[in-house]
């Protein structure tokens, strides 16, 4: 069932729950995050409206910056800014930035330490017709893998809008990081509230049945939705699922990750991204070091993504619903 303290949208499985990009919800949190502090400031490499930008450029042009398409020069600029006090936001698709300006974001970004937040849109193989070369499935290894940087995956348009927020006022208040924001194209379903507790870092356990758990599901963006249903499934069949919802990729939240490893003993992580890297990496990590669990990873399997439509794309890459029950047993027949 869902998790009452988490105060979610009660409409989650209803066929017709309200479905945003999640990047819209990026958008919005920035004109919030602009509106309270003075010193955050925008820049975009010639993707405003794509990104949802076009927000904050409509509502502070004059703390808005076009780049034009040259995404070294966005995160370098926005490196300088940072220097003398200013808060930036950057975007782009992420196959651009971090795909195309990694180096840039590594020493001017992190090696100084400095509170610039990049926002990758258009990530996963859910870009659909754009192909292999626009869909990002590598940004997560690539980014968690830099020193200082926060890596962020929101769930919902929702969840993205807190972490925006949340992140400008870290750096307002003299603690900001070098952060990645992950970000999908299409419309997904709203599955928090904006009472639904965020905290940079802390994870969220959406879905607990009565009883103890046979197996743990731990997911992150736009597939905690299918995790979740993958546990209604689950559960129909007699097996009892816990869903975690992993927006904070870096610093992970160990100590659940760990809890929910001991509880259940079987666990599957869900990634819209290569399973190399990702987050099934990270949590296995953490397993590794602290109580060796099986797990089962769902996401890209050493492969890039090709054209066509999300769903039959996620249906090739075997990250459906139908993927996440499967995955779950396997696991569970393993302890």
């Amino acid at each position: 069932m869902l998790n009452k303290n988490l105060k979610l949208n009660q409409k989650l499985f209803n066929d017709d729950v309200e479905q945003v990009p999640i990047r819209k919800g990026f958008g919005e949190g920035l004109v919030e995050a602009g509106t309270a502090d003075t010193n955050v400031v925008a820049l975009c490499a010639d993707l405003t409206e794509s990104t949802q930008m076009h927000f904050f450029k409509e509502k502070f042009p004059e703390r808005f910056i076009e780049i034009g398409v040259a995404e070294q020069n966005l995160v370098t600029v926005a490196s300088g800014m940072a220097a003398i006090g200013k808060i930036p936001f950057v975007s782009s698709y992420a196959m651009f930035s971090p795909g195309r300006n990694w180096e840039q974001i590594r020493t001017t970004i992190c090696y100084n330490d400095r509170p610039v937040t990049i926002i990758g849109s258009h990530a996963g193989i859910s870009v659909g017709p754009d192909g292999g070369t626009h869909q990002a499935i590598e940004d997560i290894a690539l980014m968690r893998v830099l020193p200082n940087m926060i890596v962020i995956s929101p769930c919902d348009a929702i969840e993205a809008h807190k972490a925006t927020v949340a992140l400008a006022k870290l750096a307002g208040e003299g603690h900001g990081k070098p952060a990645y924001v992950r970000l999908m194209r299409e419309k997904t379903p709203v599955m928090t509230t904006s009472e639904t507790p965020f905290e940079i870092g802390k994870a969220n356990t959406m879905y607990r049945p009565d009883g103890l758990a046979h197996v743990g599901i731990i997911a992150t963006g736009a597939l905690v939705h299918k995790a979740m249903w993958a546990a209604k499934r689950l559960e129909k069949q007699g097996i009892r699922a816990v869903v975690m919802n992993i927006h904070t990729i870096k610093p992970l939240d160990t100590q659940a990750v760990i809890a929910l490893a001991k509880e259940t003993k079987a666990i599957v992580t869900v990634e819209e991204h290569q399973i190399n890297g990702g987050l099934g990496s990270t949590v296995a990590e953490a397993f590794a070091q602290n109580t060796p669990t099986p797990i089962e990873f769902i996401g890209v399997h050493d492969q890039f993504g090709q054209s066509g439509k999300p769903e039959e794309l996620l249906n090739h890459y075997k990250m459906n619903i139908d993927d996440i029950v499967e995955a779950a047993k396997k696991c569970i027949e393993r302890k």
